[in-house]
């Protein structure tokens, strides 16, 4: 195998970066769409044909040697050249085409772009869409995502962030919470009710709310009010379904109570303070700054912006 020439190596050495990636073979077979036992004859076949170990195996995962490490260092901007100059070819077709890998939060994937998802298929036929729903902030070079989507106020700056629509954070309840237990009506009051909320980093839970905009042009307070309740969930769909269940009030954000304020099932509470520092204002689509967007994926970014522009509020 050691005189094996290199250009029967390429698929070889493409997989080894994907191995430096992940991390596991397992991982790597996965997103490669092989199977494990290959994943490891090829990376086997490449350790003999370069006559010394590139992987440290272990029980658990997976480490490069030095000379691995070294190889796949030499190998990232090459194959991303190679990538970028194919995705630029297949451009010039007539439409969008190809595979979008894209990672969106649970709830607002399953909420928004789920049923929206045909739309976009039937005007897009040609470009194939795989959709992560994960709470958990993948790295998309590394889990080899095209598109995120995030709920935040502050994307990372390596990264190009389109902004998708702005977004607002709401108190629900049920009608038959408050019939039972009474309308706050100023942020203080929710002391005396049951307060579903988001866990956080902080020992003490706490909502943040300014007053409602007067005529005068002062300054206006922020106004922090400690929460408890019966519930708290790191979910807003979960937070949403207790509040229609009648647990208590709900802080989440509009896209998840859209639909059940729409029909009734839950009402606004204290609609005119605005709640701030719980959930980001906007939503962005964003991917790695490089030289070349495929027009698949600028096709669906163009879309969803589309599709979002007109945000969630019930009340619209």
């Amino acid at each position: 195998m050691n005189d094996k020439k290199v250009e029967d190596l390429w698929m070889h050495l493409h997989w080894l970066t994907v191995l430096a990636q992940q991390g596991s073979y397992t991982a790597s077979a996965q997103r490669l769409g092989v199977s494990k036992a290959a994943m490891s004859q090829r990376i086997s076949e490449l350790e003999r044909a370069a006559g010394l170990p590139l992987v440290q195996r272990t029980t658990r995962s997976v480490r490069l040697t030095e000379a691995g490490q070294r190889l796949v260092d030499g190998l990232r901007d090459p194959f991303e050249r190679i990538a970028q100059s194919f995705s630029s070819v297949r451009d010039l077709a007539d439409e969008p085409a190809g595979l979008v890998r894209v990672t969106a939060p649970v709830a607002f994937a399953r909420q928004q772009l789920v049923p929206r998802i045909a739309a976009f298929a039937r005007e897009h036929p040609k470009v194939r869409l795989e959709l992560d729903l994960s709470d958990r902030l993948s790295s998309l070079a590394t889990e080899g995502f095209d598109l995120a989507i995030r709920h935040t106020a502050a994307p990372p700056d390596t990264h190009v962030a389109w902004p998708l629509c702005a977004t607002r954070s709401v108190l629900v309840a049920s009608r038959d919470y408050l019939r039972r237990h009474g309308h706050p009506a100023a942020p203080p009051d929710l002391a005396q009710h049951a307060c579903l909320h988001y866990p956080r980093a902080q020992d003490t839970p706490a909502w943040h709310f300014l007053p409602p905009e007067g005529r005068r042009k002062a300054p206006r307070q922020r106004i922090t009010v400690p929460v408890s309740g019966p519930f708290c969930a790191n979910n807003s769909e979960a937070l949403r379904d207790a509040a229609i269940a009648g647990l208590g009030i709900a802080l989440v954000p509009d896209f998840s109570a859209q639909a059940a304020l729409r029909s009734g099932q839950l009402v606004e509470v204290l609609e005119d303070w605005a709640s701030v520092g719980s959930f980001s204002p906007q939503i962005y689509a964003i991917r790695p700054y490089a030289s070349h967007v495929p027009r698949a994926v600028s096709a669906f970014v163009a879309w969803l912006r589309g599709a979002l522009a007109e945000g969630f509020d019930a009340r619209a």
